[in-house]
């Protein structure tokens, strides 16, 4: 038994959706056995631009029901059946979403026409509803409307089963099948040509735009992940993804650089990290009147010549526990830990004791000032080596006079006659240099540190 549901909702507005309207129908796969439509007050306000593409209005919505009052019915008249939607995600989450606020477990199986539709009937130029009703002449009598796209889709959905000679129902409902989770606009190909290995991948909607730029250590994973995911940023980008491409990188350091370069270069709608406006805090260094070098964190405009910057002040101090961690630096020089005689990492042996005079200034500052180098590279020239795409060839990032030049691919063997980094930047792809570029790097170099210590 299925029952093939739509909902119209107030859109993305502040307050999340809110469903304003519901239609469910009883369904046999042969013929429709129940039917139930009714407006739902959202609660809230709906905008403008969805009232002019619903025609549902506030007054509308008013004195209807508010989902609590229809939630009862909603779920007897779905209970054992499976749920059927075009898109269907979309309209399951949604209504999870509501039964969630009301305390309640909503857990239905799910079946999308728009992948069923895709799979029978391959080769049509869009999958919108809208779009399949007119090729499958299917009348919608009230599009965007509930009532109207659920009839439509019940139609279709029955059409859909006749033509199922392969039993292509039946492998979508296998909750073993990963046809089941992918997006509704996405081919499987798309998924199933992705590599087991170091790289970047592109997130595009129907117009091929590139709305997600993301590194993974294994692409095809962390793809397939995304799909699991439940937050709503990760739900409303995977119904936008109809196509998925990626560029092999051969390393994690390299993924990581041209996904950084990739973000700002394209700057993706759902990519946010690295979007951020310009850095307001910084990490800098002075002497106080005993000769020990600090390591402090303040806004830019108060922090004089930093070593790094930073978005937030939580990110300056993750960073700087890191140091002292990598390099057995003081919390209280750090200025991690104010208002105290001596850290509390001494007790632990973290601290070396430059704060209860067991340590002296300049042993300590020798390791603060190995930790600096580690940030700003001390404009030195240097490669880093990584494995490549191929057995043949290994990957680079180039630094000259402590500016990160870019990165790129060389034959082993052409490698071993380079001796000087400068050589390398005839085989370099050009990046730009940015704080996000030296945080990657510094993290790098801090792990290999720590690795060889």
């Amino acid at each position: 038994m299925y029952t093939v549901i739509d909902i119209e909702t107030t859109g993305n507005g502040p307050k999340g959706q809110k469903i304003t309207e519901i239609s469910i129908f009883l369904f046999d796969g042969k013929k429709v056995l129940d039917e139930y439509t009714t407006l739902v007050n959202p609660e809230q306000n709906i905008p403008p631009f969805i009232t002019n593409l619903t025609g549902i209005t506030n007054a509308m919505v008013r004195n209807a029901p508010k989902f609590s009052e229809v939630a009862k019915k909603v779920e007897e008249m779905t209970k054992d059946t499976i749920f059927v939607a075009h898109n269907v995600n979309f309209d399951y989450n949604i209504i999870q979403d509501e039964f969630k606020s009301l305390g309640f477990p909503f857990v239905r199986k799910k079946l999308c026409t728009v992948r069923l539709t895709r799979k029978i009937v391959p080769g049509l130029n869009s999958y919108s509803l809208g779009n399949i009703c007119i090729s499958e002449k299917i009348p919608i009598n009230g599009r965007h409307r509930a009532k109207g796209d659920a009839e439509a889709t019940t139609e279709l959905f029955r059409r859909l089963i006749e033509r199922d000679t392969n039993f292509t129902i039946n492998s979508f409902l296998n909750p073993r099948s990963k046809q089941a989770t992918l997006p509704p606009l996405l081919n499987k190909s798309d998924v199933d040509n992705l590599p087991e290995t170091f790289g970047v991948y592109f997130f595009k909607n129907s117009a091929k735009e590139i709305i997600y730029v993301g590194k993974a250590n294994n692409i095809k994973q962390r793809v397939i992940s995304h799909f699991y995911d439940k937050k709503k940023k990760e739900r409303e980008m995977c119904l936008e993804t109809a196509h998925i491409s990626f560029t092999e990188t051969g390393s994690e350091l390299l993924a990581l650089l041209l996904e950084s370069a990739e973000i700002k270069h394209r700057y993706p709608k759902y990519n946010y990290a690295q979007k951020r406006s310009k850095d307001a805090f910084g990490i800098f260094t002075y002497i106080d009147q005993k000769g020990i070098i600090h390591l402090a964190y303040n806004k830019l405009k108060l922090a004089p010549n930093p070593v790094i910057n930073f978005n937030s002040i939580g990110e300056c101090r993750t960073f700087l526990e890191t140091l002292c961690i990598d390099f057995k630096l003081c919390p209280k020089y750090c200025h991690l830990q104010t208002n105290v005689t001596d850290c509390s990492e001494h007790i632990l042996d973290e601290c070396q004791g430059i704060c209860c005079n067991q340590e002296t200034a300049e042993n300590y500052n020798s390791r603060v000032q190995e930790a600096i180098n580690s940030i700003n590279f001390n404009k030195q020239n240097f490669i880093l080596k990584e494995t490549g795409r191929s057995e043949n060839e290994i990957g680079f990032a180039l630094i000259l006079n402590g500016i990160y030049k870019g990165f790129g691919y060389i034959e082993t063997q052409q490698s071993e006659q380079l001796e000087n980094p400068e050589d390398y930047q005839f085989f370099v792809e050009p990046q730009k240099d940015n704080n996000d570029i030296q945080k990657i790097i510094a993290s790098y170099l801090k792990k290999k540190v720590a690795l060889t210590a």
